[in-house]
């Protein structure tokens, strides 16, 4: 536990001072986007790499959280801060219904009622254009504001979604040691002997659900208030692909893990900018190679690979 703490200090530490390291508009707004991320990616993780459940659809919530939040400081002039924590119980509130039956199904079944949940979100989004603007997206929507500042600039916007991403990766690392996350955990590897021991498998099951979609849906408005405009499009299924790959990355049952993972996909992209026709290529490459040799994920991997490299200097050394 004090490991956990020094490693989560040391990570904060370095995520505070990063704007001081670093310089460029471009580049504080790409790490903006790898904090949302992060958070997406970690309330997935808490549903799959943790529970076992799998969800194609979580880009919904996400989706949700935005949208929510953006009409109800538009239209009908909420308080931001007030309309960010109104859709996240609006979204669990919905992710808790909803759970209750999907979660009765297992493997391909699931992640197909699940795709099928993201899909009638993102329909929906496109067609009601009175609240959400369709196809054209929503505009208009105000930064947030604290104590007379506003979070309008690069910088300013990457120490809010960052304060908050850090309190999302706290929250779970708890959790995730915590009573609750080794029931999590014997869900995942059997539900039937998490039952023999007193677990309610199905209630917990439907509450990680309904926790996952929270922390999606507060990124969602976090998102929206940073950006100040949304549309459909950035909540399709593609996205949600994108983030069941940055879990798988990154490392199952892991939050640091949710992190690389983000970063990596997050990044990446950027970078093979200047590979024109090729940066598909590139990136669906990489991706393979690191599933074919880091199975376990990069926060498994990478440990791993420097140990082979210690082991394989030293075996040298005594040659």
């Amino acid at each position: 536990m004090k490991q956990n703490l020094l490693l989560f200090t040391g990570f904060s530490i370095l995520i505070m001072f990063a704007p001081q390291l670093l310089s460029g508009g471009y580049l504080m707004n790409v790490l903006v986007f790898v904090g949302i991320n992060t958070m997406l990616a970690i309330a997935l993780n808490l549903l799959l790499g943790y529970a076992g459940q799998i969800s194609l659809g979580h880009a919904g919530f996400f989706g949700l959280g935005a949208y929510l939040s953006g009409i109800l400081t538009t239209a009908y002039r909420f308080n931001p801060w007030v309309a960010m924590p109104v859709a996240a119980v609006v979204v669990g509130c919905m992710a808790g219904m909803i759970g209750f039956p999907i979660l009765k199904l297992k493997g391909h079944y699931l992640a197909m009622a699940t795709l099928g949940l993201g899909i009638i979100i993102f329909i929906v989004f496109n067609e009601t254009v009175e609240l959400t603007g369709g196809p054209s997206g929503l505009s208009g929507i105000p930064n947030l504001q604290l104590a007379g500042i506003s979070f309008d600039s690069d910088v300013k916007n990457y120490y809010l979604i960052w304060g908050f991403t850090l309190a999302v990766m706290l929250f779970s690392l708890n959790l995730a040691n915590s009573r609750i996350g080794r029931a999590l955990r014997a869900v995942h590897d059997s539900e039937v002997a998490a039952q023999v021991l007193g677990v309610n498998a199905r209630l917990l099951k439907v509450q990680i659900f309904a926790m996952s979609a929270v922390i999606s849906s507060l990124a969602g408005s976090l998102y929206a208030h940073t950006m100040t405009f949304i549309s459909p499009a950035s909540f399709g299924f593609n996205f949600s692909i994108e983030l069941l790959t940055m879990v798988v990355i990154g490392g199952l049952g892991s939050v640091y893990g949710s992190f690389l993972g983000a970063a990596l996909l997050t990044l990446l992209p950027e970078i093979l900018r200047g590979a024109n026709d090729y940066d598909i290529i590139i990136y669906g490459g990489l991706l393979i190679v690191m599933v074919m040799f880091m199975p376990g994920g990069l926060v498994r991997g990478i440990p791993a690979l420097y140990r082979k490299v210690i082991k394989q200097k030293g075996e040298t050394g005594h040659a």
